[in-house]
Parts: C-alpha cells; structure tokens; sequence
C-alpha cells in the first residue's frame, strides 16, 4: 500500500477577472451585454447557483469602477454616497426583498443612479419578480429593468473550465477523465472548481497521478 504523503492546504482562490471567464452558448447574450451600455442604465442577471452570475458581476465593476455590495447589507449603506458612485453592482439582489428597509434602500438608490447617470447591475438567483419585493414602487421600476437569464453550464463549458482549473494547478490528466466527469459531477462552476481541489488533494496525499479510479472513489463517497 502506498503510503499517504502529508500536504499543505493549497486551495487556490477562484480568479474572478476577465481572462479567467470561459465563454459558451449559456452564458454568451450576458456577456455581450455586459460590454455594452447596459439597456435603460439597469440590468437584473439571474441564475441558478454556480451559473457564473458573481462571476460576470465582478467582470463587469472592474470595467466601470462600480461600487459593490450586497442585497444583505444595503439596508445598511450610505445611499447618499453610494448614489455617486459612477456604477454600482449589487449582488444577491433578492434580499432586500427580506426587510422594508431593505426594500426602501433599494427603491432611493435607483433613483440616485438615474438621476447621476449611474448604470446598477443586479445579480440573483431568480428574476426580480420572485423576490418578494412588497414597496409597489420599487416593484414598478425593476419590472422595468432589463432581465437577462444565465443557463446552467452546459457540457461545453463544465469541460473548459474543469480543463482550465486542472492546467491552473499545473496538473497533468488523462483525456478519458473529463467525459467520465461530466455526466457524474454537481452541474455548476462551483463544483467544479471544488471537484478540481479535492482531486489535486488526494493524489498529493497518495503520491499518485489523478486518473478515473481516483474519481469514482472520490464521487461517490461525496
């Protein structure tokens, strides 16, 4: 039996900037939009979990100098100082829908965006009309925001990104080993990057290279 090497924790941090984005078919009308002005100065970008929506959110302050925060701590923030920021991301856009303040916050800063020319860029997992939003105000004025939706990741880019995430951690693989992963694997870029880490852990650990047998076992004790 060979016997397991000790290793060090090298997670690698997820790289949130543009050459780090794979491009496909899911997520394709997003990315276009996000390079251009966006539609009526707001955009609401949903999708599921691991679709790549932070992903694209981040891509996109960087570009624009946006001021960033979340629908969580908005009720919180300085909306008068928010409101002159020259872009503004706000991510899990739907939980302001959990308190009034919350609700209230979002509806003035809107209004300070358009009044400065601000574009506002939401993210969330469903479009706003499933928020709960009850101030009928700002209900009005995100149903009036354009509404973009990401897919799930498709086969296509699950493979680039997983090939990407390996050759990042200079891993070498077998060509068999992504087409056994694909049909098996959480579908989301989140598990992927985590399927990718555990992997390069335990064949560390073993002192073996990483190979079909090692992910079946690691699959299906998950």
């Amino acid at each position: 039996m060979t016997p397991r090497q000790k290793t060090f924790a090298l997670d690698l941090p997820a790289r949130m900037d543009r050459a780090s984005f794979v491009p496909s078919a899911c997520n394709a009308a997003a990315l276009g939009l996000l390079a251009l002005p966006l539609p009526g100065g707001r955009l609401v970008l949903h999708g599921p979990e691991g679709a790549g929506k932070s992903h694209l959110g981040q891509i996109w302050a960087d570009a624009h100098g946006a001021a960033r925060l979340t629908g969580e701590n908005l009720a919180q923030a300085d909306i008068a100082a928010l409101g002159q920021a020259p872009a503004l991301w706000l991510d899990d856009a739907a939980r302001v829908a959990e308190t009034e303040a919350g609700q209230t916050a979002l509806f003035h800063l809107l209004n300070l965006a358009a009044a400065n020319g601000a574009e506002v860029l939401l993210t969330a997992r469903a479009p706003a009309r499933d928020w709960g939003v009850r101030l009928p105000d700002l209900a009005s004025r995100l149903s009036a925001c354009t509404h973009v939706a990401l897919a799930p990741p498709d086969d296509a880019l699950l493979a680039a990104v997983l090939e990407k995430l390996f050759a990042d951690r200079q891993v070498g693989i077998p060509d068999t080993l992504i087409p056994y992963l694909l049909p098996r694997m959480e579908r989301s870029l989140a598990a992927a990057q985590s399927l990718v880490a555990r992997l390069d852990a335990e064949a560390l650990a073993r002192g073996k290279p990483i190979g079909r047998a090692l992910a079946a076992e690691l699959l299906d004790g998950a």
